[in-house]
Order: structure tokens, then sequence, then C-alpha cells
């Protein structure tokens, strides 16, 4: 080969590995957080609210909106709160989410006119907050606290049927806005009791996925209802950790990944939602720490006991850097949200930040930063799968071949 056609021969073979992507690519995981602290309209106080979540290594925040019968589009005051912590992710390069709340059980849109509006109401803000790419729809409605009813007086499930048509018709609403829009469903609490006879309704994400999946199937709808699904796997407690497997509980936590995923494959399969390969985002993992002495008068409801189960700093950081480390090695997993990035000073909500309640680091916040970014960055290792052994099957000493079983 003549030299000049030998060097352009080299430069199109290097064009083309550079071009093909990497076999050995590393995948990556989104670690954040979820908190609405940085909601202000002070664009100053915002960010450094949005700070904070960059100290500690976060790159994705979600924040709430409160849609309430009757609203259509954010009041002044609300849409200045958002642009505000729009304005901060962005100069921190932070990814926003916002999540959109139901109302409550009280406010839950189950009419037609009712989600109509709260439809409106989410595209709205997606339209005046071009920032924002992901919408969270919903929160828990698998809890009665959230959504009611849960069931009918035969004790069918209405909740699942309910927010599936919810879900669809936000899906829709967001999407005609960009078609860039992550829609995000689920949001389901990581358990419930599927008794219609308690005195507090609640369903599993065992059963309510599944009956999702049936709703969907029932309204012959030929559009997803979602681009992601969003649980929050929470331990049953904070010294649970989240290694913790439910393999005979309706329960899913971190550890119960293919559980979950199976459970997304038979709710969906054959359906134009994406069942199996949907992606997940694990959203509001907490796990509370006890207050140090010195750090008690920056809290209230001091003689609250709603903690008791609060674990040491040294404990929130390995169970932290477990989950983060687990999550990473869950194919369709695409990121984790810690809850919160500080802690909030009631005693009576929730101390599972890496701040305390005046936004001075824990002990663990310079490991789990080291986890998350190595997380972010594609440098963790996954344990290889272990080869299945092959089975020995014995020769047939009469020749004949056995019998095949059902």
């Amino acid at each position: 080969m003549p030299p000049i056609r030998k060097l352009v021969f080299l430069a199109t073979l290097l064009a083309l590995a550079a071009a093909a992507p990497s076999q050995a690519a590393s995948r990556t995981l989104v670690v954040g957080a979820s908190e609405s602290a940085s909601l202000i309209p002070d664009s100053v106080a915002a960010k450094s609210r949005m700070d904070l979540a960059v100290l500690a290594g976060l790159t994705e925040i979600e924040i709430r909106a409160d849609w309430t019968k009757g609203k259509t589009a954010p009041t002044a005051d609300e849409l200045a709160a958002f642009q505000a912590s729009a304005l901060a992710a962005q100069l921190d390069a932070i990814r926003l989410v916002v999540a959109v709340n139901t109302g409550g059980g009280s406010q839950t849109p189950l009419s037609l006119f009712d989600r109509r509006q709260f439809a409106q109401y989410t595209a709205s803000l997606a339209q005046s907050v071009p920032y924002v790419r992901d919408f969270i729809v919903g929160n828990e409605p698998n809890l009665n606290r959230f959504w009611m009813p849960q069931f009918d007086g035969r004790g069918r499930d209405l909740a699942a049927s309910a927010y599936e048509a919810l879900l669809a018709r936000t899906y829709d609403s967001l999407k005609a806005v960009s078609q860039t829009i992550n829609v995000i469903g689920g949001a389901v609490s990581p358990r419930g009791a599927d008794r219609a006879n308690s005195a507090r309704q609640t369903h599993s994400p065992t059963r309510f996925l599944r009956d999702l999946g049936a709703a969907y199937r029932k309204s012959r709808r030929t559009l997803p209802i979602m681009d992601t699904l969003v649980i929050h796997p929470y331990g049953e407690s904070s010294k649970t950790p989240p290694t913790a497997l439910h393999p005979k509980s309706t329960s899913i936590s971190i550890a119960d990944y293919p559980k979950l995923v199976k459970l997304l494959r038979d709710a969906f399969r054959g359906t134009a939602q994406r069942g199996a390969s949907l992606p997940i985002l694990y959203g509001e993992y907490g796990v509370q720490t006890r207050i140090p002495a010195d750090k008690l008068s920056e809290y209230t409801d001091l003689g609250i006991p709603s903690a008791a189960d609060a674990v040491s700093e040294t404990m929130q950081g390995s169970y932290y850097r477990q989950a983060i480390q687990l999550a990473y090695c869950q194919p369709t997993v695409a990121g984790l949200l810690f809850f919160h990035v500080s802690d909030e000073p009631d005693l009576d909500r929730w101390q599972s930040g890496l701040f305390y309640a005046d936004d001075t680091p824990k002990s663990d916040l310079a490991s789990v930063k080291t986890v998350a970014h190595a997380a972010q960055t594609g440098t963790l290792t996954c344990p290889k799968a272990k080869p299945k052994a092959k089975s020995k099957s014995k020769p047939n000493p009469r020749g004949r071949r056995s019998p095949r079983r059902s």
C-alpha cells in the first residue's frame, strides 16, 4: 500500500474508533437529594442553599410544588420561588427536579375536571421554568395520607386506577410543552398494608404497581404514561441497612431491585409502556442521626420521641455509601436522592441530612461525598456475577429419553 494511501487508511480507522462507543464505558449514577430549602423567591438565599448541595457532592435536587384544587398555574410568589431555585441550580450545574404534590388525601384530583387542572398547572410550571426538564407526578399515591380513597366498598383498589388516569393526562400535557421533558411516575412508598378494612388504608408498592399496569392495559392507551419510575426506598427504620431484603413480603427496598424489575416487566409487558427497561429513580432515602448535645440549641421540639430510631453519623455514612454502591450496580437505576441535604430543625420532622440544622457538616459528609463522586464519574466497581453451575445429568441406563416435566 502506498504511503499516502496507508496514512489515509490509518486516519479513517482512528476516526471510526473515536466515533464508536466504548464497549468498556462505565455507567454512572446521579446522586442528589430531595429538599425544598432553595424554594424561596430570594435568588441569593436560594443560591446559598444550592451551594450546600455542591459541597456535599450532589448533582440533583428535587423540590416540591403544592397543587390544590382550582389551581391551573403557579401564583406569582410561587413562580418567583421556582425561578430563583432554577437559577441557583443552573449556576451550580445542579439538575433540578420538580415533584408536583396532589394536595393530600382531601385534595386528590379524582374527577376529570380536577385532573385537567392538575395537568394544566404542571404544564404551566414547565413552560415558566424551562430549565427544569424533570417532573414527578404526585407523592406516595399508595398511602391514604396523600391519596384518597384507596379502596372501594368491596375492597378493590381505587387509587391505582385513578392515579393512572392522572399520570396519563399529565404526561400528555408535559409532552405538549416539550418532548424532552422526563415524566416521572409512581413516587410510591416502600410499604403498605393492602387491607381495605384497616383504619389506615394503604397499598403496598407491589400491589399498587400491579394494579397500575392493569389500569393502563384497561385504558387501551397507545402512549406511555411515564419515562421514569420513582420509588421511596426507606428502610423500616433508620437502623435498617439498605441491604435488607424482603423476599417474602410486598415491601420493596433498594436491595429488592430484582423484585421491582420483575414487577415492572409483568405489569407492562407487551404494552407501549416500558417495563423491565424503565429507568428507576430512588427518591427520598433517609437515615436519621442522633443530634450531639452541642448542636441541640439549633433544633426545636426537643421532647419529641419520634426520632427514637436515630443512629450514629458513622452508621448513617455507612448506609449511605452502601445505598450508592447498590444503586450503582443496578443497571436500570438512574439516580439516588437522599432526604435531605440539611436536617430539618424540628425534631418532629427528619434529621437525615449530611449537614446539621445550622448547615455545618456532619462527620460522615466527606466519606459519602467520595463515594457519590465515584458513582457519578463511573469509577465504582461492581461484583462480577457468579457463573451458574452446570447441572450434571445422569445417564439413562436403558438408553431411553427421560420424560419431559411440565
